[in-house]
């Protein structure tokens, strides 16, 4: 009986744990991405159109430029990843600190060059975050036996993009510069409020280190054969190159949706609206997949969630009402996380506990990807006055990007012939 009951009461501990941990990294996740990252998103057509003054900050030019030296500092702050060799928790606590900073930094200043120094700093700094945010949560609940959490981590820049999209809709007549300073805020409310977790993370790695690495180990490996060096090497090359294909498709509609939206419904209401059902089809997309087998294919499912949001894109082209736009922006959100969730399963079966490099080099190509979609956007609508030539682009890029993993996923992993991208 004693046994039984100290089970369960370890069981009761495990799960509290798991649950502590994975809120923790939502939280984090929320910060870093969804305000240090996407606040930009709902709070451009404020910097170009000026709700107070009347004023631009930016034209749309600039905007695109500010954009790509947000993702520019995403890329260069991910491959850093490999190379950093810092205590995950550390980084986490560091990430946040910078993070509230430079969001307060965004509202300070009226200056275009300050603001790019700031967005590529802040983007080095959300990288660094989301990868040892992803590596810290998924050891713990692997360690911990709770899988299914994972999906819960991943909510972060959902839950984020859903609060900042909302409060700019409700108090966007305060303006820009308002709206960065009360993010700013938030931020620092929200890392207190996980700061604790996180001070004590290291000292309970440290302690289950020996039985959480076979355990997160097994979990890693659930329902599938370890492939050979050679075929880790390949596996991996191609993790990384079709990962950065999804950071161009979505980044498009992801960093324009409002202002694209605004000119197509000119005086509605539901512009402001678009971007919040993408942070809320977002949180949903990944507790879903985070209920998926484990033992089913990663790259086949992101090949599944490529398609998805190349619909998403479609249909705000095809149909450019408000029906149109709120389920393509469903759309496209429903996968936007599962597809980093899965990336990174497929980034720890390959490297277990020393997946981190590996989650690096994937992240810095998704960054490419996001470096040269706003470049490539906002000159073809300028050039066009539409943004559609660039979605049709986006989309093409994110069928093509399917249709190369499930050619991996087909082949034979033995006959696998791939250059070592310098992952392993």
């Amino acid at each position: 009986m004693n046994d039984l009951a100290s089970n369960a009461q370890e069981t009761s501990a495990e799960r509290h744990a798991a649950r502590g941990a994975a809120l923790a990294c939502m939280v984090t996740l929320a910060v870093a991405l969804g305000i240090g990252r996407f606040a930009f998103t709902p709070l451009l057509p404020l910097m170009l159109h000026g709700s107070v003054s009347g004023q631009p900050q930016i034209d749309i030019q600039h905007g695109g430029w500010l954009a790509s030296f947000n993702y520019a500092g995403y890329f260069i702050g991910a491959v850093m990843c490999a190379a950093l060799r810092v205590e995950p928790a550390r980084m986490v606590r560091a990430g946040l600190v910078g993070t509230v900073l430079l969001t307060l930094a965004m509202g300070g200043t009226s200056q275009f060059w300050i603001w790019a120094v700031v967005r590529f700093v802040a983007g080095a700094v959300s990288a660094w975050t989301f990868v040892f945010a992803s590596q810290w949560g998924l050891r713990r609940l692997a360690e911990l036996g709770a899988h299914g959490w994972g999906g819960v981590i991943y909510t972060g820049p959902g839950v984020g993009i859903v609060g900042t999209g909302l409060l700019v809709s409700v108090a966007g007549g305060y303006g820009a510069t308002a709206g960065w300073i009360g993010f700013g805020l938030i931020a620092a409310v929200l890392s207190i409020v996980v700061w604790p977790v996180f001070g004590a993370a290291h000292r309970s790695t440290a302690r289950s280190a020996g039985a959480g690495t076979a355990r997160s180990t097994a979990g890693a490996h659930a329902g599938q054969h370890a492939p050979s060096r050679t075929a880790h090497r390949a596996d991996a090359f191609w993790l990384v190159l079709l990962y950065g294909v999804p950071g161009f498709g979505y980044i498009i509609t992801a960093t324009f949706l409002p202002v694209i939206a605004r000119h197509a419904l000119p005086g509605s209401a539901w512009p402001d609206l678009f971007w919040p059902m993408f942070g809320a089809a977002l949180i949903v997309g990944a507790l879903l997949a985070a209920r998926l087998p484990v033992h089913w294919d990663n790259r086949t499912l992101l090949a599944g969630c490529y398609v998805l949001q190349a619909c998403g894109i479609a249909l705000g082209i095809v149909w450019p009402t408000a029906g149109g736009f709120s389920l393509g922006s469903m759309l496209i959100g429903l996968p936007f996380t599962a597809i980093t969730l899965f990336a990174m399963r497929e980034a720890r079966r390959l490297r277990g506990d020393d997946a981190a490099g590996l989650m690096g080099y994937a992240t810095a190509a998704y960054g490419i990807g996001q470096i040269v979609g706003p470049l490539v956007a906002a000159p073809i609508a300028e050039h066009t006055g539409s943004f559609s030539p660039a979605l049709w682009l986006a989309a093409g890029a994110l069928l093509l990007g399917a249709a190369g993993l499930i050619g991996v996923a087909r082949m034979p992993r033995g006959r696998s012939r791939m250059p070592d991208c310098g992952c392993s």
